[in-house]
């Protein structure tokens, strides 16, 4: 047998192998590498994320926001929820102003009840506030006064529950603030939470001064920024006829809940999905479950693709091994 019958279809046959195995494994980097890319929702880097900051409301204090805060977090968001110190709308929004400029990046601006006043003035002007969210809040427009607002519509038993205290300021002058009757904040702030943690809450609570009700709004950021609501229909602070009213006047993308004035603690799932949403997360339920829709077919082409190469490859090598063990073939015809 002439020395030179063989030897060139062995390193083609050869080659042949090696082109297979290698489009095998570019299929099986294909099918795994754009997973992370497709699956985390185009979120992308972690510092593209906005950061949530929450506010609370009158009668309470940021820990209201924990079970929200918790979910949040475990999505991957930086969170914050500052102290809100329940002063008046212009002196509270300026001290969340400064709180704001000490953030780098996006921004998603969040308040509940009375701090939905705060987060309307606040975020005014400030372009790294890229949507707002109300929780059972009041949404005043420029000019408005929370009295104002509240006398819009019947269904709030807040007034009736209120508890006023003087206090003596720096100046010598007296001021108003204003609690809600410890027995009266289980049915007004929040019915549908067990009364053991309510107890709590009102003997903790946080009071509003009550020259706050009667300030004017001097900014309506929900005119020019994105906002979403939540109505909570059993509300008994704010009447949910007033939070329909706000939503609708600021086009909000709007949620109603079968929940107290205290969604945030009733329904933190709820009320996290809503933030993710304004956070622009098109997969808001972090269930852990398979990408669905255009992912899930994206990923399935990618591993039909990749099951075809490697079968191909497979085909590849096992005719290139039966051309040696027989010794036929010319190394004409892979």
């Amino acid at each position: 047998m002439p020395p030179s019958t063989f030897p060139a279809p062995r390193k083609r046959i050869r080659g042949r192998r090696a082109q297979a195995l290698a489009a095998a494994l570019t299929a099986a980097t294909l099918a795994t590498a754009p997973v992370s890319a497709v699956a985390d929702g185009g979120a992308g880097p972690a510092g593209a994320r906005p950061t949530v900051v929450l506010v609370h409301g009158a009668f309470a204090d940021a820990s209201g926001w924990n079970g929200v805060v918790e979910r949040l977090q475990r999505d991957g968001y930086t969170v914050m929820a500052p102290a809100n110190p329940l002063r008046g709308p212009a002196s509270d929004s300026a001290y969340l102003t400064d709180v704001l400029k000490s953030i780098r990046g996006p921004i998603v601006l969040a308040g509940h009840s009375y701090g939905g006043a705060v987060i309307g003035t606040a975020a005014a002007g400030n372009p790294q506030v890229k949507s707002l969210v109300y929780v059972s809040a009041f949404m005043p427009d420029k000019g408005e006064g929370l009295a104002d607002l509240g006398a819009k519509f019947a269904g709030s038993d807040l007034n009736t529950a209120l508890k006023p205290v003087p206090f003596r300021k720096s100046d010598g002058t007296e001021g108003i603030d204003l609690y809600i009757r410890p027995a009266e904040f289980h049915n007004v702030f929040a019915a549908d939470v067990p009364s053991e943690t309510t107890d709590v809450l009102a003997a903790s609570q946080r009071p509003i001064s009550g020259a706050a009700f009667m300030e004017k709004a001097t900014a309506a950021a929900w005119r020019t920024i994105p906002s979403w609501a939540l109505v909570a229909t059993r509300d008994k602070a704010i009447a949910p006829d007033l939070e329909r009213f706000e939503a609708k006047r600021a086009r909000a993308h709007t949620v109603e809940v079968d929940s107290s004035h205290a969604a945030m603690i009733s329904h933190p799932d709820v009320v996290a999905d809503l933030i993710r949403q304004a956070a622009g997360d098109p997969s808001p339920a972090k269930s852990g479950m398979a990408p669905t829709g255009t992912n899930a077919l994206f990923l399935a082409v990618l591993g039909g693709l990749a099951g075809v190469t490697v079968l191909t490859g497979a085909g590849l090598v096992a005719a290139a091994r039966r051309r040696r063990a027989t010794g036929g073939g010319t190394g004409t015809a892979l």
